[in-house]
């Protein structure tokens, strides 16, 4: 697959999506920015969402871990399911009983403004690094792919990237972000299945040759209950997923600015049920296509494995250039719509929560609130830049593992904040809360670092984010107001 070839498939998405941009935001104000005005119907967000889940890191990830993982990820992502459904019937309902707007705005009505401040400040550490280390991997699938053979340098390869995702979100926001991400789900959708119907018969194999073959397979093991040491058992694996989405989704304000754009605490449960049964599906896909893509790069000859399989395997000369397109559209398609919606939630969330408060954007007019929302838009993209070529110095692209690790120590207090909240009645010294918030990551950080020695060579995954939330609950009642 030539380079030309690649910059025209690129260049034919970019027309795509923002033209839809431009349709869906083109007469939005700060509550479309916002919370898409509560208008969206609940289908529209349920297909949306069902993409959203899929960031350009699962897209290149999942398929590449099969190898040395087999099929241990969808212990994690029944896990999701479970956790999805405390979020639907848990934190939907309270949150539209509030009328919130950012959902951190939950904690200075519980616990005080300390307390709000400390969940949006972890929430912007935690989003920034996370949409930049998924962003980060597909720069460096297009500096491999354009950059490097035009003799270009990685920093120019950032800047138009972050800048092109700028450019489809600063109007519109979660108004633009939900119809851009239906979009995004049914180009990930087409281009997983095609790409597996393609490898399949490129090995010979039909429709039941192709399941035999994944069955068959060494790779396709789901279920690990042997050795609770192993990072693959399924214990850890499921309850980080109950965890991880419930923290990562139910209390992350890029997810939940889709939920919360519904008309009703109902039509949001509706669109949740639908999306987590897609996403499992939709998994098992990737999942599928890697065994595929092994049995694939074997056969020819093609040594890659890792987050490097499937962009070598998919525009090598060994499959039809249709593969190399399909491949390049569900990638970006995953990948710019994951990293807009960040950019959006994360404007959002500083613009209310950090540089206000949870009445502040009701006493500003909507020029000031605009203006102050446009400002800040720019400062996040650029940002998100600069953290972005930050990790192509380091050069580390072993990425789905950084983005659940990161994940486990920047989630955790935010998980514990709120499960407080919701579970007792207790109040709380606020003044504390900042100090017990910091001090659960590094308890956390000790605790893994020593682990293998202190618990008979036990190794923590990512069941450490519900140890880091258990930390901050147990520092919140030991600063508890006494009755």
């Amino acid at each position: 697959m030539n380079t030309l070839t690649i910059i025209i498939t690129i260049a034919t998405y970019f027309l795509l999506l923002f033209s839809v941009s431009y349709l869906a935001g083109r007469k939005a104000d700060n509550a479309g920015f916002f919370v898409g005005n509560r208008k969206s119907k609940w289908w529209v967000v349920a297909v949306a969402t069902m993409g959203s889940f899929i960031s350009g890191v699962t897209f290149v990830s999942v398929p590449g871990m099969v190898a040395e993982k087999g099929f241990s990820y969808l212990q994690m992502v029944m896990g999701f399911v479970v956790g999805q459904f405390v979020i639907a019937f848990i934190l939907i309902p309270l949150f539209y009983r509030m009328n919130l707007v950012s959902v951190y705005q939950y904690l200075e009505d519980r616990f005080g403004l300390k307390s709000y401040k400390t969940g949006a400040w972890f929430f912007f550490i935690s989003k920034m690094l996370g949409a930049s280390v998924r962003l980060f991997l597909v720069c460096l699938t297009l500096q491999l792919l354009v950059f490097d053979p035009l003799g270009l340098p990685f920093l120019l390869n950032v800047v138009l990237t972050v800048f092109l995702v700028w450019l489809y979100t600063f109007r519109g926001g979660v108004k633009s972000i939900i119809w851009t991400d239906v979009l995004k789900s049914l180009c990930l959708v087409l281009s997983v299945g095609l790409c597996i119907y393609y490898v399949s018969g490129q090995l010979d194999l039909g429709f039941n040759g192709m399941l035999k073959a994944i069955d068959d397979s060494s790779m396709s093991q789901v279920f690990f209950f042997d050795d609770v040491n192993d990072k693959r058992y399924f214990f850890k694996q499921f309850l980080a997923g109950v965890f991880t989405m419930i923290a990562t989704t139910g209390l992350d304000q890029d997810m939940m600015q889709r939920n919360l754009s519904c008309r009703n605490y109902k039509d949001s449960q509706k669109n949740m049920m639908v999306s987590i049964v897609c996403q499992f599906f939709i998994n098992l896909l990737f999942l599928m296509l890697g065994v595929l893509l092994y049995l694939f790069a074997a056969k020819v000859g093609i040594e890659a494995k890792g987050d490097g399989l499937f962009p070598t395997v998919a525009t090598s000369s060994h499959l039809p250039v249709v593969v190399g397109v399909l491949f390049i559209v569900g990638l970006f398609s995953s990948a710019y719509s994951a990293a807009g919606s960040a950019l959006t939630a994360l404007t959002t969330s500083f613009t209310l929560d950090i540089l206000g408060n949870s009445q502040a954007h009701k006493q500003q007019d909507e020029g000031t609130l605009a203006a102050t929302r446009k400002r800040v838009h720019v400062g996040m993209a650029l940002l998100m830049a600069a953290v972005i070529f930050v990790f192509g110095l380091l050069n580390n692209a072993s990425v789905i593992d950084a983005v659940y690790i990161l994940a486990s120590y920047t989630y955790g207090p935010i998980l514990g904040l709120f499960a407080f909240g919701i579970l007792c009645k207790t109040k709380v010294h606020d003044r504390f809360i900042p100090l017990v918030a910091v001090a659960s990551p590094v308890l956390c950080f000790i605790l893994a670092q020593n682990s293998e020695a202190w618990f008979n060579g036990y190794k923590f995954s990512y069941e450490l984010l519900i140890f880091n939330a258990l930390f901050t609950m147990t520092g919140m009642w030991l600063i508890r107001k006494k009755k």
